[in-house]
């Protein structure tokens, strides 16, 4: 049967069958738009889920450096953290948010703004300057990467449900919308073509009928004509005499 599985309950009539191809080629423009915006997103997506994979490695390594810096400090100063509390007045990082378009999806990214200066330039002065220093670099190092990932990994996390929704909207206008729509137009279709069907032997009966009625009143019309003629025929037998045979009565004068 044409038209058969889901379909719109709509009446089939020509204007119905125009507004459903409308639909019909929005839906596939949608779904081509759609389509495009995931592959976009998956690219991206890919590319960040890299830059993660590499910045978790890096800071596997810089905490590793950062552990053993931590651990020559304590070595050759002993415990310093109540005298870097101590000169701690203002927060040496600040981090900024900016967001970036990806196709229509915003995504947040973080930035380090590393203040000038520092507040415990006089720790590690007796002794144990060095090893200091070369602490205070690689925690900001560290500082830095941690900021650098947690911005991809928000992106990350962000692009994942992006994706996945997209991925049920694309799946949903191809397996469901455009299958329901082509359905319904074949049906329009089929039911379109069958009223043209009994429309046409509608009028071929219609014109069958007249041509047989003009046909009856033709052979009536003929058999009164005959018939007017046999009427006629008796009269005109009759006044048919020979003029020479016959003889004229005397006329006096």
């Amino acid at each position: 049967m044409s038209g058969a599985g889901p379909r719109e309950n709509i009446f089939p009539t020509r204007m119905a069958l125009t507004n459903t191809k409308l639909r019909l080629k929005g839906a596939q423009t949608g779904h081509s738009l759609l389509a495009k915006k995931r592959d976009a997103l998956t690219t991206r997506f890919r590319a960040i889920l890299r830059r993660v994979d590499e910045a978790k490695r890096k800071m596997g390594r810089v905490m590793q450096l950062a552990s053993f810096s931590l651990a020559e400090v304590t070595y050759a100063t002993g415990d310093i953290s109540y005298l870097v509390q101590e000169q701690a007045k203002s927060a040496s990082f600040k981090v900024k948010a900016k967001q970036e378009n990806v196709s229509g999806v915003v995504l947040p990214a973080f930035e380090v703004d590393r203040v000038p200066g520092s507040d415990f330039n006089l720790t590690g002065l007796g002794r144990g300057g060095q090893q200091v220093l070369r602490a205070k670099e690689v925690y900001a190092k560290a500082v830095e990467t941690l900021v650098d990932l947690a911005s991809l990994q928000t992106a990350f996390m962000i692009l994942d449900e992006v994706i996945r929704a997209t991925n049920r909207r694309v799946n949903a206008i191809e397996h469901v919308v455009i299958p329901r729509l082509e359905n319904t137009i074949k049906y329009i279709t089929s039911e379109l073509d069958e009223m043209d069907r009994e429309e046409f032997f509608r009028l071929k009966k219609v014109q069958g009928k007249k041509k047989r009625d003009a046909e009856a009143a033709d052979a009536l019309r003929k058999l009164q004509d005959e018939v007017e003629i046999t009427e006629l025929s008796p009269d005109l037998a009759g006044g048919g005499n020979d003029l020479l045979g016959s003889k004229d009565e005397d006329v006096i004068f």
